[in-house]
């Protein structure tokens, strides 16, 4: 007897931006500012606790998705970093190069991939468009190799927005986090760095971002004639 699953598009329950934002920001920043004082939870414990929220919903979702997500990685393996920069008490500049490092390991990543078969940017996109109807729009009009010129420049224009983040992650981090890592105003300056982290970086970076993503599909939508809704994979 056939499924009646058969043929179905597999949906997938997408991730709750509040829920992620609550668990990896709001919690961890309300912690570290306000519960870390040796009259409450302690240094050690405050940021302990503040970076298990995180950590435990990362693993969470792993385990959920059953998929390795490069970004996730990237995302745990900076917890961790935080986690050891302050129980093992090193230098707080070393939480500016870990900020800083992290966005650069991205963009690095993202250029050594337009050399491989599989280019990162390419292939995030190609999750969304429907690239068989594309390629063959494309091949149609002649204006294949303009798409690869157009994409290639949206590449280095997200590869830029990181490289932008890099230097405003560890200029915020450098001005913010200068107490001795193990100690209470060291857990209330990662808060803080954390909190301010959305409107200083991930604001314009997100905005050069979507810049990438605009000049991307609205030069498909001239170069193929196709509506921009037919280009989507219909999932």
């Amino acid at each position: 007897m056939q499924d009646a699953s058969y043929g179905q598009p597999n949906k997938e329950k997408r991730e709750s931006l509040l829920l992620n934002a609550v668990v990896n920001v709001i919690i961890p920043v309300v912690i570290l500012t306000r519960f870390s004082g040796e009259d409450r939870l302690g240094a050690t414990n405050g940021l302990l606790i503040a970076l298990a929220f995180p950590l435990v919903y990362g693993i969470f979702e792993f385990v959920r998705r059953r998929k390795f997500n490069f970004l996730s990685a990237l995302g745990f393996i900076s917890v961790l970093l935080t986690g050891g920069i302050g129980l093992l008490k090193l230098n707080p500049q070393w939480v500016a190069v870990k900020e800083a490092g992290i966005p650069l390991i991205i963009a690095v990543a993202i250029v050594g991939s337009q050399k491989t078969r599989f280019p990162l940017i390419r292939t995030l996109f190609n999750q969304f468009l429907d690239t068989d109807r594309v390629d063959d729009a494309l091949r149609e009009r002649g204006t294949t190799e303009a798409y690869n010129k157009r994409l290639t420049i949206s590449t280095y224009l997200v590869v830029a927005a990181l490289f932008l983040s890099a230097i405003l992650n560890y200029i915020l981090a450098r001005l913010i986090v200068v107490s001795p890592a193990g100690t209470t105003a060291f857990n209330e300056e990662l808060g803080k760095m954390t909190a301010l982290s959305f409107p200083v970086i991930a604001v314009p970076t997100i905005i050069m971002v979507v810049i990438a993503i605009w000049y991307l599909f609205s030069g498909i939508t001239k170069l193929t004639g196709l509506d921009p809704r037919s280009l989507m994979r219909q999932r």
